[in-house]
């Protein structure tokens, strides 16, 4: 074998080895940084974001939609006749001509000129043919019926990547239903290097957002608002709400405050007026609360309607205080229905002896107070109930007829609605239904929470309502023919260590008909002006719309007067 033969071979092998070496290096030590190369080349992943799902009303019509809007792309590069683009583009669009050409002389493929236009706009742009602009579709949430049920629906806004968030109410509660999920695609460029927006694949994993189907029935929802906003200005009062619910199901058919806010233009508004304050404000509930206390000592039969209250010729001690009646009027010998209806302290503060710290902090809790409720709405709050051991006799007595202890207007809904349900405490809800993507519909089931007391105790403390309706200091505004059962509520507020002497929060809180409730209503007016009690200004607003929402459905009176 000669020199020459050997050599030959050793030089390819030698370059087979360097072949190979270098194939290996390609392969294994770069591979993944030749994809990834290689997938800039081709193309980059892109989100596809879902159409965000709809909030109906009970009736379907939708108070949260999506505006369908379009964003103007161009490619420079594309367009050879870049002033007379400039010129028709910027009176379509509104723009100043200089600026749409500074964008038209960039060195790039894809440049923004601008968002949010509306159909009519993009159909004048179509018709002009001009090469190089194109369109991507973009959706705003829309709010069709403006600041109707503002606190209650919450807005969509960004989050800190620049995605939409829903924040309160059911946009905020439900966001990652609304949303749906988003997918993936491919923006693949072409020789020329230009984007073209391709899924790679039918399965993108993209999902688009599920419907809530609201149990707010609008024409209540719509009655509530108006009649609060006449209530508020009528006695001059800083703001209120209104909570409506189904006793039976637990179904809120609306739910409104004043002050509100359009959620279109959200950012206009002071970010206090974004909460809902019928699940969000804590407050002291004054007389609304005495029916629930009188509940739970019939209940645990400590008392009977007819049992005399011992100490109510007068002011009550009470662990270094004493305890007045709201009018400093007494009634020795009053029996417990004649406490409700005179609505007197001094007969609570007896009911409240009579029941004792550790059957009145069971009563308390299993009617809901001192937690939240569950209500399927964003910013919930509750505050717990003290522990046994921080009661004082005076916390005792005055807890009794709704001071020194703080709920929300939802955990007073739903107790009262305990009442009115038979004893049985339902979980309020907002959304009945969800409709997803493909149509189907699942409905939310009524969900009992707790037995707070017995059907026969709720009869009597149905009767007891009725007679304070009839016979209290509201019954110059009550509905003649109806058989109404309610209670009227005057907290005083406290500051700084004290209670104000000027302000309070008016109140009333009730269900018709009595004897087979459709809906339980609580009304608070915040600090009248006008006058400081609830008997002459929320219990004339509850009345208004409870005659209201009684015609709507069709309920004829059923007592003769």
């Amino acid at each position: 074998m000669s020199w020459r033969f050997k050599f030959t071979f050793g030089v390819i092998l030698l370059l087979f080895f360097l072949v190979i070496s270098r194939l290996f290096y390609w392969q294994f030590v770069k591979a993944a940084e030749l994809s990834a190369l290689g997938q800039l080349q081709y193309g980059s992943t892109v989100k596809l974001t879902p159409q965000r799902g709809e909030i109906r009303m009970s009736d379907g019509f939708p108070v949260a939609t999506n505006k369908i809007s379009y964003l103007v792309f161009a490619n420079p590069k594309e367009i050879s006749k870049k002033e007379e683009t400039t010129l028709a583009l910027s009176g379509i669009l509104d723009m100043d001509q200089a600026s749409i050409s500074a964008d038209l002389s960039l060195d790039k493929y894809w440049v923004a000129l601008k968002t949010g236009i509306d159909q009519p706009t993009k159909d004048k742009i179509d018709k002009l043919n001009l090469a190089g602009i194109g369109f991507e579709k973009q959706y705003s949430r829309f709010y069709p019926e403006a600041s109707m049920a503002a606190q209650l629906l919450g807005f969509v806004g960004k989050d800190e990547n620049g995605d939409d968030q829903g924040y309160f109410g059911l946009e905020g509660y439900y966001d990652r239903l609304l949303k749906g999920k988003a997918g993936t695609a491919i923006q693949v460029h072409d020789a020329m290097g230009r984007p073209i927006l391709s899924k790679i694949n039918e399965n993108s994993g993209e999902i688009e957002g599920s419907n809530l189907i609201l149990s707010i029935d609008r024409s209540i929802q719509f009655l509530a608002e108006e009649k609060l906003k006449e209530g508020i200005e009528k006695y001059g009062a800083q703001s209120g709400m209104v909570g409506v619910m189904d006793p039976k199901t637990g179904k809120i058919l609306a739910m409104a405050s004043f002050p509100s806010f359009d959620p279109r233009d959200f950012q206009d508004y002071p970010e206090t007026l974004y909460k809902d304050p019928f699940i969000s404000d804590l407050y002291e509930p004054g007389s609304t609360f005495k029916p629930i206390v009188m509940s739970a000592a019939l209940n645990d039969k400590v008392i009977t309607p007819t049992t005399q209250c011992t100490i109510c010729s007068g002011p009550v001690p009470v662990g270094g205080y004493s305890i007045h009646t709201w009018n400093d009027k007494y009634y020795p010998n009053i029996n417990m229905i004649e406490v409700i209806q005179h609505s007197d302290n001094t007969g609570m503060v007896f009911v409240s002896q009579k029941l004792g710290l550790d059957k009145m902090l069971k009563g308390l809790a299993s009617f809901g107070i001192g937690d939240t409720t569950g209500v399927d709405l964003q910013g919930e709050v509750s505050s717990p109930l003290k522990p046994k051991n921080d009661w004082y006799a005076v916390d005792v007595a005055t807890s009794a007829f709704g001071q020194g202890i703080s709920v929300t207007p939802i955990e007073i809904l739903d107790a009262i609605g305990a009442i009115a349900n038979g004893g049985k405490r339902m979980e309020p809800h907002v959304v009945s239904g969800v409709e997803a993507p493909d149509g189907s519909v699942v409905g939310i089931s009524p969900r009992v929470i707790d037995n707070p007391i017995t059907p026969e105790t709720a009869k009597v403390m149905t009767e007891i309502m009725v007679n304070a309706v009839n016979k209290g200091e509201a019954q110059w505004a009550r509905l003649k023919g109806y058989r109404i059962a309610g209670k009227t509520g005057t907290a005083s507020i406290p500051i700084a260590g004290h209670y104000d002497p000027t302000q309070t929060i008016a109140s009333f809180v009730g269900f018709a008909p009595a004897d087979n409730p459709k809906f339980v209503m609580l009304v608070i007016i915040n600090r009248p002006t006008s006058s400081i009690y609830g008997a002459e200004t929320a219990a004339p607003v509850f009345f208004d719309i409870a005659k209201g929402i009684l015609t709507y459905y069709g309920i004829a009176p059923t007592v003769q007067e």
